[in-house]
């Protein structure tokens, strides 16, 4: 009795045989790939939120632009470049270059200057002297209605800011924590050598920034990166404009305003040191973007000795122009 007893007990743990796989039909097959196309997408932008080029945005001010590569945006007050004397001025130049020349291969630069707009609400209060219990509350009325009367003779209340934002390519965020943490030491270095005021920007300061950029008729900004968990959004979410709209060539929409993108390529035997001031005093609201890659110096070279020839073969095809006429 008790071997029978055995014997089944052993009968029942005989794993079971598994089951065959089973075809897919055509029909699932079409279902299955339809599914995972929809989820790869085709690559472009569908909204606004997918248009805007960058992948995260994090509360130190790091951003997450693509796979690899991580940036940091430091903001600097201007210098009075033009009214300092000759000798002063040429000793700001020198230490301008030596400052982009910090900058090797592996960096990539970008000077932002922008003329903003903003609510006449906010520049009222920013302007606004409350009044204290002392002796010189008249002198903070008198001096109080001179702001407003200069507001409202004004540069059509626009904000002039100035950024720098530096990238580099990282295998991690850790990894591009240090490094831009040792960039960032070195750029508030700089600028203190310039006498320039300058202070890195935090995730929250970055997105207010470009929440300005995408809503150029102005609005409130609100947003904290404790709403991001239990919402499911993005930072993109909380910066987006409600639409955007290219091919229209060199116009652009950005939900309702619309806007256009230039393309400056300067080739000039000699270049006054006025011309970023001239185009920044516009007013008007207005975007300029440079560009700074560092490249090797044989290469620089070779660039420089290639411009030199497009420029003399301007010059010879306009000398040749009227001889023709």
């Amino acid at each position: 009795m008790q071997k029978e007893t055995r014997r089944n007990s052993a009968a029942g743990n005989a794993p079971a045989k598994p089951n065959p796989p089973r075809k897919l039909t055509r029909a699932e097959k079409k279902q299955i790939a339809e599914i995972i196309r929809q989820a790869k997408g085709d690559g472009k932008a569908h909204t606004a939120q997918q248009t805007i080029p960058y992948i995260q945005m994090y509360p130190d001010g790091i951003c997450k632009v693509t796979g690899r590569k991580y940036s940091k945006t430091v903001a600097f007050e201007d210098i009075n470049y033009q009214l300092a004397q000759a000798d002063d001025k040429t000793a700001i130049f020198e230490n301008w270059c030596d400052f982009l020349n910090y900058f090797d291969a592996s960096v990539s630069v970008q000077l932002s200057f922008i003329n903003q707009g903003t609510q006449r609400g906010e520049a009222e209060k920013s302007i606004h002297i409350p009044a204290q219990d002392d002796a010189f509350n008249s002198i903070r009325s008198e001096y109080r209605d001179m702001l407003k009367n200069q507001l409202a003779k004004g540069n059509n209340g626009l904000v002039k800011a100035k950024y720098i934002t530096f990238a580099i390519e990282a295998d991690s965020l850790g990894a591009a924590k240090s490094r831009l943490a040792r960039i960032e030491t070195d750029v508030l270095n700089n600028f203190k050598l310039l006498g320039v005021s300058a202070r890195p920007m935090t995730g929250y300061e970055r997105l207010k920034m470009l929440h300005g950029i995408f809503h150029p008729e102005g609005g409130q900004f609100a947003f904290d990166f404790s709403w991001l968990a239990p919402s499911g959004l993005s930072t993109k979410d909380f910066i987006a404009p409600s639409s955007f709209r290219f091919g229209e060539g060199r116009y652009f929409r950005m939900g309702r305003k619309i806007g256009a993108v230039s393309f400056l390529e300067i080739l000039a035997p000699e270049l006054n040191d006025r011309i970023l001031s001239d185009i920044l005093d516009l007013e008007t609201g207005v975007i300029v973007n440079l560009h700074i890659h560092s490249i090797d110096q044989t290469e620089a070279i070779k660039t420089i000795k290639r411009k030199i020839t497009d420029l003399d073969k301007m010059k010879i095809e306009e000398q040749v122009r009227p001889a023709r006429a």
